[in-house]
């Protein structure tokens, strides 16, 4: 397990979402068996994989099917996938021994590691990226756009936002006050984190400035802006994408002005509770898995998710920064 100077200071933003309380108990010196005596644990009978809501949570248990049906067949163990109420529940789900592997976001993958020792095998990569900004979106361009907004690949962009990477545009984030702004939890770093410092950054009062409309996915959040319900709204990039089929004219009605800083792309993390063994097989298996042109085809109508790589666990102590610097933790 790596260290890490913000060990434990997770534990008052999970307690909220606290799934159960564990009680652990001990043997004595006189009753405990010899140490070389001890027999390795066994594999565990099932697997479950904790799926985060970043979008529909009613499809995204079917969505994940032919993922977790690869994993039962490569592992020999029965994998059933469960999407967890938010985000903080997935890494409660596995300190609680209730999930075993947790497909998580940046700021997730540091907590499972940091309060409950699960490795972090995996990061994910889209379309070669490591990191990816939030995006602010609007319906109101003419008030948030200070150029004319150009498209790419049918989604509008101004700012210099359209550069896909962040940060962008961010001196226009100050006109978001008064406004209705669609915010995710404060465990997404894209939806929450990552956008209300740069508010807050900018001079704003997150608390009194704009007027938050909570939604519960990133889909949710470009859907708010798309309907009215919100003026602003934040998400990781692109997801205007996820709904594009459904409202095939949200690149144009919904159009992103700023970008964030960079953000650790997330990625996957597996409990302390498996043996050494059992971990490298999960990864392996996931990471084949990606590299399948019907994997990545899977992983992508998940997360988004071209390729996952083997992971930096030091490159998500950034996070755990901006989340300490909003009194997160």
């Amino acid at each position: 397990m790596r260290t890490s100077p913000f060990r434990r200071t997770a534990a008052g933003l999970v307690a909220a979402g606290a799934l159960l309380t564990v009680v652990l108990t001990g043997c004595s010196a006189s009753t405990a068996a010899p140490e070389d005596s001890a027999a390795p644990a066994a594999d565990p009978d099932s697997l479950v994989l904790a799926l985060v809501p970043s979008q529909d949570q009613d499809g995204l248990v079917e969505t994940a099917a032919p993922l977790t049906d690869y994993l039962t067949e490569e592992l020999g163990i029965e994998v059933t996938g469960v999407v967890s109420k938010d985000y903080q529940a997935a890494v409660e789900a596995m300190g609680a021994g209730q999930a075993q592997i947790g497909f998580l976001p940046s700021l997730q993958l540091w907590q499972a590691n940091d309060m409950y020792d699960a490795s972090v095998v995996l990061q994910t990569e889209r379309n070669g990226n490591i990191t990816y900004p939030a995006q602010f979106m609007t319906n109101n361009p003419d008030k948030y756009c200070d150029d004319e907004p150009v498209e790419r690949d049918g989604m509008l962009f101004c700012n210099g936002a359209d550069a896909m990477t962040g940060p962008a545009g961010l001196d226009s984030i100050d006109k978001v006050e008064g406004a209705k702004v669609a915010v995710l939890g404060p465990g997404s770093p894209a939806g929450y984190i990552y956008p209300i410092l740069a508010l807050q950054e900018a001079g704003l009062d997150t608390d009194t400035d704009i007027q938050q409309i909570p939604v519960t996915a990133n889909d949710a959040s470009v859907l708010a802006v798309y309907n009215g319900d919100a003026e602003v709204g934040f998400s990781f990039w692109d997801a205007r994408t996820i709904v594009q089929k459904d409202t095939p004219d949200v690149g144009q009605k919904v159009v992103v002005f700023a970008m964030t800083e960079e953000i650790p792309n997330d990625g996957v993390a597996v409990s302390a509770d498996l043996s050494p063994e059992l971990q490298d097989r999960i990864t392996a298996a996931l990471e084949d898995f990606s590299n399948t042109e019907e994997g990545s085809e899977i992983l992508t109508s998940i997360y988004s998710i071209t390729k996952l790589a083997p992971a930096d666990p030091e490159s998500l102590d950034v996070v755990a920064r901006a989340a300490q610097a909003l009194g997160l933790q």
